[in-house]
């Protein structure tokens, strides 16, 4: 079982109208996906998200020279190296080596991981809220609505890049028109201090339909995100950026967050996202995935959250919604898995189940041209 080669797929997507957070507008998506092949023809995908021509000359003088030759058996040992030049390239390798080690075993990765828990996962409608418009609330509700159309229970909307009165007044249209129907988080992406933070109380009191409230302070800062949890009126959700699982326990053991969002792609390795999904539920803490960069690692996530206890016995077997983007977004369609009715049926078969439709790998890969 030695790495003989490693094919990269450097994809880029210029979008129609751009589209953003309090961190400002998105003008394209990119991806970076990679398959490692054994020399018996044994495959596995992986995937990073970075800018391409780091990624591209990281690959090429680093990434593939380091694993051609290695056995994927010593995954831990590989991973742990990569982890010390790049933590996301180390996380999408660590998952190619968990496929072809599932399918090496003939296994499922779910059933390789011990097996699913549930054949089904929640997922909720992911936003990026803001447009370079004065109509931009129209279009955000418009957005919303046909998600809410196509099924979806729960969804994720932006605030913190515009005043807090023109934020205030897009959530409170967005309620009125969806109704109880939809549960809504909001997500700030770091933009307030804690007075600015608590306002938002006033409109939280109102609504019946408030899911969680995301990362409103900068998230290094415990000791406020633990006094806005006891004085907000929402769950407070946070933790997609962090990278090391002794910065969760750090959140934890501070009281900061209801809902932890670890991203598979952030911490280095499948097997150390994973842990942080367990020590979730040793710490009776939720944990809701944000994986709103990569088809596959958001798939990674649905196989994690099958394979997970529920986070409480009151719920039964009910399980934590992973982040699905529905913004515009080609790379969505590489595999074929997606949400109905607001969930998403986990893939059966060896490896991860599905396979990438090369053809449009092939129709989005970059032409190394320079890009902003």
């Amino acid at each position: 079982m030695i790495i003989q080669q490693i094919d990269t797929f450097p994809l880029f997507y210029r979008l129609k109208e751009p589209y953003g957070d309090a961190n400002g507008y998105k003008y394209y998506r990119s991806c970076y996906l990679f398959r490692i092949r054994t020399q018996s023809g044994m495959e596995g995908w992986g995937e990073c998200i970075d800018w391409l021509p780091t990624l591209e000359k990281g690959f090429r003088e680093r990434i593939i020279p380091f694993l051609v030759g290695k056995k994927i058996t010593d995954r831990a040992h590989l991973v742990a190296t990569i982890q010390k030049w790049h933590k996301r390239i180390a996380a999408g390798v660590s998952m190619a080596l968990t496929e072809i080690l599932a399918k090496v075993a003939g296994l499922s990765v779910c059933d390789l991981w011990g097996g699913k828990r549930r054949n089904v996962v929640p997922v909720y409608a992911s936003f990026q809220s803001y447009s370079n418009h004065d109509d931009w609330i129209k279009s955000s509700i418009t957005k919303v609505e046909t998600a809410a159309k196509a099924g979806y229970k729960q969804m994720k909307v932006k605030v913190g890049g515009k005043s807090f009165r023109e934020d205030a007044n897009h959530i409170s249209l967005l309620e009125k028109s969806v109704g109880e129907q939809v549960q809504i988080a909001l997500d700030a992406n770091q933009s307030y201090d804690l007075f600015t933070a608590l306002k938002w109380n006033a409109l939280f009191e109102k609504s019946p339909c408030s899911l969680w409230f995301e990362e409103p302070l900068p998230v290094q800062n415990n000791s406020d995100y633990s006094l806005l949890r006891s004085r907000c009126l929402l769950p407070i959700a946070g933790g997609e950026n962090i990278q090391k699982p002794i910065q969760f326990i750090s959140n934890i053991q501070a009281g900061a967050f209801d809902i932890i969002q670890p991203d598979p792609m952030h911490l280095g390795g499948i097997d150390s996202f994973r842990d942080i999904l367990q020590l979730a539920r040793y710490q009776k803490v939720r944990v809701s995935p944000h994986t709103f960069d990569g088809i596959l690692s958001r798939l990674y996530a649905v196989f994690a959250q099958s394979c997970l206890p529920a986070w409480s016995k009151m719920k039964g077997e009910e399980i934590e919604s992973v982040e699905w983007d529905v913004m515009e977004n080609p790379f969505n369609k590489l595999l074929p898995v997606e949400p109905k009715q607001g969930t998403v049926t986990v893939p059966v078969g060896i490896g991860i189940g599905v396979e990438f439709d090369e053809k449009e790998l092939e129709a989005y890969r970059w032409d190394g041209s320079s890009y902003s």
